[in-house]
């Protein structure tokens, strides 16, 4: 029998539950924790809105990220579960679209297994966010603040991954438990330039539904800010993401010895991310002859 996705009972929270409930839902592999985020009549923001790979809410990216959403391939609980955000979404958010120099391999390996991720950060002391694998496919997202989450990914391909999330708040600015979902459309593309080297880029669609008249509402007036923090962790996420790509091409020892310090995944995934980074040095860039070129 699969567990079922309902959120265990949360500690104290100081923080507006749509914010908490934003970040819980989309922790899955892309959430570095709190984050600023630039002032809604900044000039980065305003220029940030004609950035044609920016973040937005447009009715345009929104119809294509529907249009993502792999429905005939997947089983009827997962359609379920998809409905249930679809039917009533309180916000929807296509986070910026970022190019990443990264290992293919490494790449996909930390995305499908997010609880990697998260032990690494928490074994360079950078995050206190918990995330921990229940099931195949299911994760139980626990942050500080006292929100906790379950996610599960419904659809994994190497181009595209469909996850499902439900939260809970529960604090003083509520009589009642708030409860959230989410529906994520993660797309992916791989570019392999003539000196061997991997570029992918990520573009991330995020379905928010609260369930709670007060909580819906507030999700709406804080969507600017809540999204911001949001756009910010994925950015960071995906750099971070490269960086320890690149780390793996030079210090392939040290990633190694990182990933014998993770305390909280299986051991075969520690294995693999050593395995990942050995593969990732012994790979030849392709020398380019240019003695020949346009002959």
């Amino acid at each position: 029998m699969r567990t079922k996705l309902s959120s265990l009972a949360p500690g104290q929270q100081n923080s507006p539950p749509a914010a908490t409930l934003a970040s819980a839902v989309l922790v899955v592999g892309f959430v570095l924790g709190a984050a600023q985020f630039a002032a809604a009549d900044s000039p980065l923001s305003l220029l940030a809105k004609r950035d044609p790979l920016g973040a937005t809410s447009a009715k345009s990216a929104r119809l294509d990220a529907l249009q993502s959403i792999p429905v005939e391939q997947l089983d009827d609980e997962a359609r379920q579960k998809v409905k249930s955000v679809l039917a009533n979404v309180s916000v929807f958010r296509r986070l910026p679209i970022r190019l990443t120099d990264c290992d293919p391999d490494l790449y996909l390996f930390l995305v499908e297994h997010p609880d990697v991720m998260v032990n690494i950060w928490q074994a360079l002391k950078i995050t206190k966010l918990q995330l921990s694998q229940l099931e195949d496919e299911i994760y139980q997202v626990s942050e500080p603040n006292g929100t906790v989450a379950l996610t599960e990914f419904l659809h994994k391909s190497p181009e595209l991954h469909l996850i499902y999330g439900e939260g809970t708040y529960e604090g003083p600015l509520f009589a009642q438990p708030v409860n959230g979902r989410c529906l994520m459309v993660l797309k992916t593309g791989y570019v392999r330039e003539t000196d061997g080297r991997y570029y992918i880029t990520t573009r991330l669609d995020t379905f928010l539904n609260v369930q709670h008249a007060g909580a819906d509402l507030l999700s709406r007036l804080c969507h600017p800010l809540v999204g911001r923090t949001a756009d910010l962790n994925f950015v960071q996420s995906l750099s971070f993401l490269g960086s320890l790509s690149r780390t793996a091409e030079t210090n392939s020892r040290g990633v190694q010895r990182l990933a014998s310090k993770l305390e909280n995944v299986r051991p075969q995934l520690r294995d693999r991310l050593s395995e990942l980074a050995a593969e990732i040095a012994e790979q030849p860039t392709i020398s380019i002859d240019t003695s020949t070129a346009g002959h």
